[in-house]
């Protein structure tokens, strides 16, 4: 009898060791209406919505069809073209594997990994000016028009002159991260593509995100390019300098979907560990992508008196919200928080001091990139959800 006593007294604790206590149904079905709304209201034709916490996915749903002509519904196994998102989940991520590792500082200059990039008076800018999107350089060129290939464009970023003084104000840049691109490959002997999927998306798991997808069908449509691609692009990255680029860049061409950049971000909300469920063991396996600090540091907002900021290496931290353009992650997050958008209508929002994950996805930009109701409905989305998870 003891001994049955403490084997059940043993299981319980291992229990509560080994796995997360289960988690409040909350009712998500007003955010559900939001987002149907939209869809009828032609806003985007298709969306993912994902909400966890550290532990585990708290509601997830898929939304909508491929197209507004198309009656392919989305499943688990579609696939979005997270635009810049890439700047975060592979850039940034790729310069903070190489921070750890000694290989990359922060404060080295540029022109240390590329000599060439000093003319015309960048040669102050920082690795930390890049990620902090305060080097100066104008914020997007529209390469597509004037050239062929990857030695077009950086002769051009090379020859161009900063529009304001280094680290004088932010401006959210493509090109800062198309030129960390080419240091982090300068750095580490390796293509942006292969650094990226070897430290970050294999540990993770994140089978489904990668550029250059080979499951083009599984692609939600971007868009209909009438000005360059003259095509349907679907499965090809809608980003023009990414496409030159052969699909790869530091600004943009990743493809992705919710349950993975789930992934992602519970192991930045827990610090840079995360719990592998792939492997099933009577205690939880933890794998460590990063170091605590590594974390903290690139999710933590400057602190500057020289411009208003809300950046943080790489990431955003919770921006101004002004009458002409709300925050994009809503007015009810808390400050302790980081995250990002992208140009087809992708957002990744981590509200630290909730334990919080918001992951939205849509195609926005199909047909035509000109729609920008998302802009007023990620607010909304983004309010609701956290009005549900404080009153629950």
């Amino acid at each position: 009898m003891k001994r049955n006593f403490f084997i059940l007294i043993l299981f319980f604790l291992l229990a509560d060791i080994s796995f997360p206590q289960s988690n409040k149904i909350r009712d998500f079905s007003a955010v559900d209406k939001i987002i149907i709304n939209a869809i009828s209201d032609k806003s985007f034709p298709a969306a993912q919505l994902l909400i966890g916490d550290k532990n585990d996915i708290l509601y997830y749903k898929n939304y909508g069809t491929y197209s507004y002509d198309d009656s392919k519904l989305l499943t688990d196994s579609s696939i979005f073209d997270v635009a810049s998102l890439t700047k975060v989940i592979a850039t940034t991520s790729c310069a903070m594997a190489l921070y750890e590792k000694g290989l990359l500082d922060l404060d080295d200059y540029v022109t240390k990994y590329i000599p060439e990039f000093a003319s015309n008076g960048k040669d102050k800018i920082k690795i930390k000016n890049l990620l902090y999107h305060n080097s100066g350089l104008t914020a997007w060129i529209p390469f597509y028009k004037t050239c062929k290939n990857k030695d077009d464009i950086f002769k051009t970023i090379y020859a161009l002159k900063p529009e304001y003084p280094t680290d004088s104000i932010f401006i959210y840049s493509d090109l800062n991260m198309v030129i960390l691109q080419q240091v982090i490959e300068e750095v580490s002997g390796k293509s942006l593509e292969e650094l990226s999927s070897e430290i970050i998306f294999a540990p993770l798991g994140m089978a489904y995100t990668c550029f250059n997808p080979r499951q083009k069908m599984n692609c939600v449509p971007t868009e209909i390019d009438s000005a360059f691609r003259h095509t349907l692009l679907q499965g090809i990255c809608q980003d023009e300098t990414a496409y030159i680029l052969n699909g790869v860049s530091g600004n943009a061409g990743l493809f992705s979907n919710a349950k993975d950049l789930y992934l992602f971000m519970n192991m930045m909300l827990n610090q840079g560990s995360m719990i592998d469920k792939r492997r099933m063991t009577s205690r939880p396996i933890y794998v460590r992508i990063f170091k605590e600090q590594t974390v903290e540091l690139f999710t933590s907002k400057l602190t500057t008196d020289k411009y208003q900021n809300t950046r943080a290496l790489g990431w955003d931290t919770k921006p101004i919200s002004t009458q002409t353009l709300p925050a994009q992650c809503g007015n009810l997050i808390s400050e302790n928080s980081f995250g990002h958008t992208g140009f087809t209508g992708t957002s990744i929002w981590c509200d630290k001091d909730r334990g919080l994950i918001i992951i939205l996805l849509t195609n926005r930009t199909y047909p035509h990139r000109e729609s920008d109701a998302i802009k007023k409905l990620r607010p909304l989305i983004h309010d609701e959800i956290i009005k549900i998870f404080d009153n629950n």
